[in-house]
């Protein structure tokens, strides 16, 4: 027997409903899957110490500048917790291994070098890092740009030829605009 014309015509009318609802679980679910995997990176920029001025193509650090990688070490050491740097990337010239140096040490950390041009450094670091804490050791002339790439603003000033003080956090999230922070040790 034939089931009433009735009955046939509710299952498809409740059909669009069903189909509905499993649309909205579906985008829930995905939504909240995106939202627990979306993270922020966040990449501290500082220049070299101070180096030793001379005739010399590659100097190292002056005592002041030995100071200064000393200090820098204090500042972001923590071994563990929030915060903890992952990761060092510095240039292969001496004075950004050595004010790099104090840091791996004590966070037992290899520097990586990094020859980079800007642009592609500041990629690379967010790529490699994604989601974690690095620092990059620069020079004057590469510091702003790096910083200009990652967060994507063009008003970083210059850096001075004596300013080895300032320190660029910038944090990246995957999705909205990157924040920077300017200090000086």
């Amino acid at each position: 027997m034939d089931a009433p014309k009735v009955a046939r015509r509710r299952g498809t009318f409740l059909a669009p409903l069903w189909i509905t609802l499993l649309a909205v679980t579906v985008l829930a679910v995905a939504s909240v899957t995106f939202w627990t995997r979306v993270t922020s990176t966040t990449v501290i920029v500082v220049r070299h110490a101070e180096k030793q001025l001379g005739t010399i193509e590659d100097p190292p650090l002056t005592p002041e500048g030995d100071d200064r990688a000393q200090r820098l070490a204090g500042l972001f050491g923590e071994r563990s917790g929030v915060g903890a740097v992952r990761a060092i990337y510095a240039t292969s010239t001496r004075r950004a291994q050595a004010t790099a140096a104090p840091l791996a040490a004590r966070l037992e950390l290899q520097v990586q070098t990094a020859d980079d041009p800007p642009a592609d450094l500041a990629r690379r670091v967010r790529r490699e890092q994604h989601g974690g804490v690095a620092l990059i050791v620069g020079h004057s002339n590469t510091v702003p740009q790096i910083v200009a790439t990652l967060s994507t603003r063009s008003d970083i000033p210059p850096m001075a030829d004596d300013d080895y003080g300032t320190i660029y956090v910038v944090t990246v999230p995957d999705v909205g605009r990157a924040s920077v922070l300017r200090l000086h040790y």
